[in-house]
Protein backbone atom coordinates (compact mmCIF):
# COMPACT_ATOMS: atom_id res chain seq x y z
CA UNK A 1 0.00 0.00 0.00
CA UNK A 2 2.48 2.39 0.74
CA UNK A 3 4.40 1.27 -2.33
CA UNK A 4 1.83 2.11 -4.34
CA UNK A 5 1.39 5.99 -2.66
CA UNK A 6 4.74 6.39 -3.05
CA UNK A 7 4.69 5.62 -7.01
CA UNK A 8 1.38 7.77 -7.02
CA UNK A 9 3.31 10.46 -5.30
CA UNK A 10 6.01 10.37 -7.58
CA UNK A 11 3.92 10.31 -10.76
CA UNK A 12 1.98 13.48 -9.22
CA UNK A 13 5.10 15.11 -9.16
CA UNK A 14 6.68 14.24 -11.97
CA UNK A 15 3.48 15.14 -14.03
CA UNK A 16 3.84 19.02 -12.56
CA UNK A 17 7.35 19.29 -13.26
CA UNK A 18 7.12 18.01 -17.09
CA UNK A 19 3.83 20.50 -16.43
CA UNK A 20 6.01 23.04 -15.58
CA UNK A 21 8.66 22.51 -18.56
CA UNK A 22 5.89 22.45 -21.00
CA UNK A 23 4.49 25.60 -19.89
CA UNK A 24 7.98 27.17 -20.04
CA UNK A 25 8.96 25.91 -23.33
CA UNK A 26 5.52 27.34 -25.30
CA UNK A 27 5.79 30.37 -23.11
CA UNK A 28 7.25 32.37 -26.79
CA UNK A 29 4.23 30.95 -28.41
CA UNK A 30 1.75 32.33 -25.65
CA UNK A 31 3.35 35.44 -25.59
CA UNK A 32 3.03 35.63 -29.70
CA UNK A 33 -0.31 34.94 -29.26
CA UNK A 34 -1.35 37.09 -26.83
CA UNK A 35 0.08 39.88 -28.69
CA UNK A 36 -1.58 39.40 -31.64
CA UNK A 37 -4.71 39.77 -29.33
CA UNK A 38 -3.55 43.43 -27.92
CA UNK A 39 -3.72 45.38 -30.94
CA UNK A 40 -1.56 47.85 -32.49
CA UNK A 41 -1.89 49.92 -29.31
CA UNK A 42 -1.16 47.73 -26.81
CA UNK A 43 1.75 45.56 -28.49
CA UNK A 44 4.05 48.29 -27.24
CA UNK A 45 2.69 49.35 -23.91
CA UNK A 46 0.99 46.79 -22.55
CA UNK A 47 3.80 43.90 -21.15
CA UNK A 48 1.19 41.58 -20.08
CA UNK A 49 1.13 37.86 -21.68
CA UNK A 50 -2.57 38.28 -22.71
CA UNK A 51 -4.19 41.73 -22.52
CA UNK A 52 -7.50 42.25 -20.36
CA UNK A 53 -9.50 43.23 -23.03
CA UNK A 54 -8.84 41.47 -26.51
CA UNK A 55 -8.76 43.16 -29.72
CA UNK A 56 -8.93 41.72 -33.15
CA UNK A 57 -8.20 44.68 -35.20
CA UNK A 58 -4.81 43.25 -35.32
CA UNK A 59 -6.01 39.85 -36.74
CA UNK A 60 -8.75 41.90 -39.47
CA UNK A 61 -6.00 43.81 -41.06
CA UNK A 62 -3.47 40.85 -41.63
CA UNK A 63 -7.02 38.93 -43.49
CA UNK A 64 -7.76 42.23 -45.90
CA UNK A 65 -3.78 42.53 -47.02
CA UNK A 66 -1.70 39.15 -48.87
CA UNK A 67 -1.75 37.19 -46.17
CA UNK A 68 -4.25 34.71 -47.76
CA UNK A 69 -2.60 34.46 -51.18
CA UNK A 70 0.94 33.75 -49.12
CA UNK A 71 -1.01 31.19 -47.33
CA UNK A 72 -2.11 29.59 -50.39
CA UNK A 73 1.18 29.82 -51.50
CA UNK A 74 2.86 27.98 -48.92
CA UNK A 75 0.70 24.90 -48.61
CA UNK A 76 0.90 24.35 -52.54
CA UNK A 77 4.33 24.25 -52.06
CA UNK A 78 4.38 22.04 -48.93
CA UNK A 79 1.54 19.85 -51.08
CA UNK A 80 4.15 19.01 -53.89
CA UNK A 81 7.10 18.99 -51.83
CA UNK A 82 5.38 16.49 -49.44
CA UNK A 83 4.24 14.49 -52.21
CA UNK A 84 7.56 14.33 -53.91
CA UNK A 85 9.44 13.44 -50.90
CA UNK A 86 6.88 10.79 -49.81
CA UNK A 87 6.69 8.88 -53.15
CA UNK A 88 10.49 9.16 -53.77
CA UNK A 89 11.32 8.24 -50.22
CA UNK A 90 8.82 5.00 -50.05
CA UNK A 91 10.76 3.70 -53.54
CA UNK A 92 14.03 4.49 -52.73
CA UNK A 93 13.84 3.46 -48.97
CA UNK A 94 12.20 0.03 -50.00
CA UNK A 95 14.88 -0.44 -52.71
CA UNK A 96 17.62 -0.09 -49.60
CA UNK A 97 15.99 -2.01 -47.39
CA UNK A 98 14.96 -5.14 -49.71
CA UNK A 99 18.17 -5.35 -51.81
CA UNK A 100 22.17 -5.93 -51.36
CA UNK A 101 24.79 -4.70 -53.62
CA UNK A 102 27.71 -2.48 -53.82
CA UNK A 103 25.26 0.07 -56.02
CA UNK A 104 22.63 -0.14 -52.75
CA UNK A 105 25.83 0.19 -50.46
CA UNK A 106 27.52 3.40 -52.30
CA UNK A 107 23.98 5.00 -52.38
CA UNK A 108 23.35 4.51 -48.74
CA UNK A 109 26.78 6.05 -47.98
CA UNK A 110 26.35 8.82 -50.56
CA UNK A 111 22.85 9.51 -48.50
CA UNK A 112 24.60 10.18 -45.26
CA UNK A 113 27.43 12.82 -47.22
CA UNK A 114 24.77 14.40 -48.58
CA UNK A 115 23.41 15.23 -45.33
CA UNK A 116 26.39 16.60 -43.81
CA UNK A 117 26.55 19.44 -46.35
CA UNK A 118 25.37 22.67 -45.18
CA UNK A 119 21.96 24.02 -46.39
CA UNK A 120 23.75 27.72 -46.83
CA UNK A 121 26.60 25.49 -48.94
CA UNK A 122 23.76 24.43 -51.40
CA UNK A 123 22.73 27.98 -51.69
CA UNK A 124 24.53 29.27 -54.47
CA UNK A 125 25.12 26.12 -56.89
CA UNK A 126 21.19 25.44 -56.79
CA UNK A 127 20.56 29.13 -57.46
CA UNK A 128 22.78 29.41 -60.54
CA UNK A 129 21.27 25.81 -61.93
CA UNK A 130 17.70 27.48 -61.40
CA UNK A 131 19.31 30.72 -63.12
CA UNK A 132 20.48 28.48 -66.40
CA UNK A 133 17.22 26.65 -66.19
CA UNK A 134 14.67 29.62 -66.03
CA UNK A 135 12.90 28.29 -62.66
CA UNK A 136 14.56 31.23 -60.39
CA UNK A 137 11.32 33.15 -59.44
CA UNK A 138 9.06 30.49 -59.38
CA UNK A 139 7.83 27.78 -57.23
CA UNK A 140 9.45 25.45 -58.76
CA UNK A 141 12.31 26.51 -57.67
CA UNK A 142 11.55 25.79 -53.78
CA UNK A 143 9.40 22.76 -54.41
CA UNK A 144 13.22 21.58 -56.17
CA UNK A 145 14.96 22.87 -53.63
CA UNK A 146 12.95 21.84 -50.33
CA UNK A 147 13.02 18.22 -52.29
CA UNK A 148 16.51 17.95 -51.95
CA UNK A 149 16.77 18.98 -48.56
CA UNK A 150 14.39 16.79 -46.84
CA UNK A 151 14.62 13.56 -49.04
CA UNK A 152 17.86 12.31 -47.92
CA UNK A 153 16.64 12.42 -44.16
CA UNK A 154 13.30 10.49 -45.46
CA UNK A 155 15.05 8.23 -47.06
CA UNK A 156 16.35 6.88 -44.38
CA UNK A 157 13.19 7.51 -42.08
CA UNK A 158 11.27 5.27 -44.55
CA UNK A 159 13.93 2.59 -44.51
CA UNK A 160 14.28 1.99 -41.16
CA UNK A 161 10.77 1.58 -40.95
CA UNK A 162 11.02 -1.11 -43.83
CA UNK A 163 13.76 -2.74 -42.26
CA UNK A 164 11.18 -3.84 -39.34
CA UNK A 165 9.10 -5.49 -41.51
CA UNK A 166 9.25 -9.19 -41.79
CA UNK A 167 9.83 -10.03 -45.24
CA UNK A 168 8.01 -13.53 -45.28
CA UNK A 169 4.89 -11.63 -45.89
CA UNK A 170 6.21 -10.24 -48.95
CA UNK A 171 7.09 -13.74 -49.96
CA UNK A 172 3.63 -15.01 -49.39
CA UNK A 173 2.79 -12.00 -51.76
CA UNK A 174 5.31 -13.39 -54.41
CA UNK A 175 4.39 -16.84 -54.44
CA UNK A 176 0.70 -15.77 -55.07
CA UNK A 177 1.22 -14.20 -58.40
CA UNK A 178 1.90 -10.26 -57.05
CA UNK A 179 4.76 -8.21 -58.69
CA UNK A 180 7.50 -6.44 -56.77
CA UNK A 181 5.32 -3.17 -57.39
CA UNK A 182 2.18 -4.93 -56.22
CA UNK A 183 3.51 -6.08 -53.62
CA UNK A 184 4.95 -2.71 -52.62
CA UNK A 185 1.48 -0.96 -52.93
CA UNK A 186 -0.84 -3.81 -51.64
CA UNK A 187 1.11 -5.25 -48.95
CA UNK A 188 3.82 -3.22 -47.59
CA UNK A 189 2.44 0.35 -47.90
CA UNK A 190 -0.68 -0.68 -45.90
CA UNK A 191 1.83 -1.51 -42.86
CA UNK A 192 3.63 1.26 -43.26
CA UNK A 193 1.21 4.25 -43.05
CA UNK A 194 2.42 5.04 -39.85
CA UNK A 195 6.11 5.26 -41.01
CA UNK A 196 4.96 7.18 -44.27
CA UNK A 197 2.90 9.65 -41.87
CA UNK A 198 6.01 10.45 -40.60
CA UNK A 199 7.99 11.39 -43.51
CA UNK A 200 4.86 13.35 -44.44
CA UNK A 201 4.95 15.48 -40.86
CA UNK A 202 8.35 15.97 -41.00
CA UNK A 203 8.38 16.82 -44.60
CA UNK A 204 5.57 19.18 -44.20
CA UNK A 205 6.56 21.57 -41.03
CA UNK A 206 10.12 21.81 -42.58
CA UNK A 207 8.47 23.22 -46.05
CA UNK A 208 6.26 25.42 -44.19
CA UNK A 209 8.93 26.71 -41.87
CA UNK A 210 11.40 27.80 -44.34
CA UNK A 211 12.65 31.12 -45.03
CA UNK A 212 15.90 31.26 -46.51
CA UNK A 213 15.52 29.65 -49.86
CA UNK A 214 12.22 31.12 -50.40
CA UNK A 215 13.36 34.46 -49.63
CA UNK A 216 16.38 34.38 -52.04
CA UNK A 217 14.64 32.08 -54.69
CA UNK A 218 10.99 34.19 -54.98
CA UNK A 219 10.84 38.03 -55.71
CA UNK A 220 7.68 38.76 -56.94
CA UNK A 221 4.82 39.53 -54.13
CA UNK A 222 2.26 37.17 -55.59
CA UNK A 223 4.31 34.36 -55.28
CA UNK A 224 5.68 34.92 -52.05
CA UNK A 225 5.41 32.18 -49.01
CA UNK A 226 4.18 32.95 -45.89
CA UNK A 227 7.61 33.00 -43.99
CA UNK A 228 8.84 35.51 -46.44
CA UNK A 229 5.45 37.52 -46.47
CA UNK A 230 6.24 38.39 -42.39
CA UNK A 231 9.25 40.09 -42.87
CA UNK A 232 6.89 42.53 -44.16
CA UNK A 233 5.15 43.59 -41.21
CA UNK A 234 8.42 44.64 -39.53
CA UNK A 235 10.46 47.46 -41.78
CA UNK A 236 13.57 50.28 -40.42
CA UNK A 237 10.95 52.50 -40.77
CA UNK A 238 7.66 51.25 -39.02
CA UNK A 239 7.48 47.82 -37.37
CA UNK A 240 3.51 46.30 -37.20
CA UNK A 241 4.48 43.89 -34.15
CA UNK A 242 0.47 43.27 -33.26
CA UNK A 243 -0.14 42.47 -37.23
CA UNK A 244 3.43 40.04 -37.39
CA UNK A 245 2.44 38.21 -34.46
CA UNK A 246 -1.41 37.99 -35.96
CA UNK A 247 0.04 36.32 -38.93
CA UNK A 248 2.34 34.69 -37.37
CA UNK A 249 -0.52 33.21 -35.04
CA UNK A 250 -3.09 32.20 -37.92
CA UNK A 251 0.40 30.90 -39.79
CA UNK A 252 1.06 28.12 -37.25
CA UNK A 253 -2.82 27.02 -37.58
CA UNK A 254 -2.37 24.79 -40.36
CA UNK A 255 1.11 23.18 -39.32
CA UNK A 256 -0.60 22.62 -36.10
CA UNK A 257 -3.97 20.94 -37.60
CA UNK A 258 -2.03 19.03 -39.58
CA UNK A 259 -0.33 17.64 -37.18
CA UNK A 260 -2.92 16.93 -34.64
CA UNK A 261 -4.75 14.96 -37.25
CA UNK A 262 -1.83 13.08 -38.26
CA UNK A 263 -0.44 12.64 -34.23
CA UNK A 264 -1.41 9.07 -33.68
CA UNK A 265 0.71 7.87 -36.44
CA UNK A 266 3.74 9.91 -35.42
CA UNK A 267 3.92 8.00 -32.65
CA UNK A 268 3.80 5.05 -34.11
CA UNK A 269 5.90 5.75 -36.67
CA UNK A 270 9.09 7.26 -34.78
CA UNK A 271 8.86 4.03 -32.37
CA UNK A 272 8.59 1.53 -35.28
CA UNK A 273 11.13 2.63 -37.27
CA UNK A 274 13.69 3.21 -34.21
CA UNK A 275 14.50 -0.46 -33.84
CA UNK A 276 14.78 -3.05 -36.12
CA UNK A 277 13.51 -6.67 -35.27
Amino acid sequence: MNDSRRVRRQNLMLFFILLIVAFLYSLPTLAMIGTAFKGPAQALSNNALFPLHPELTSFRTVLESDFLTAAANSMKVCLCVTVLCVVLAVLAGYSLSRFRGRVFSFYQMALLVVQMFPMMLLMLPLFLIFKELGLLDTHWSIILSYTCLNLPFSIWMIKGFFDTIPYDIEESALIDGCGRFQTLVRIVLPVSLPGVATVAIFTFLNAWNEFTYANTFIRSKELLTLTVHLQHYVSANQSSWAEMMAASTLGIIPSMVFLLCAQKYLVQGMTAGSVKG
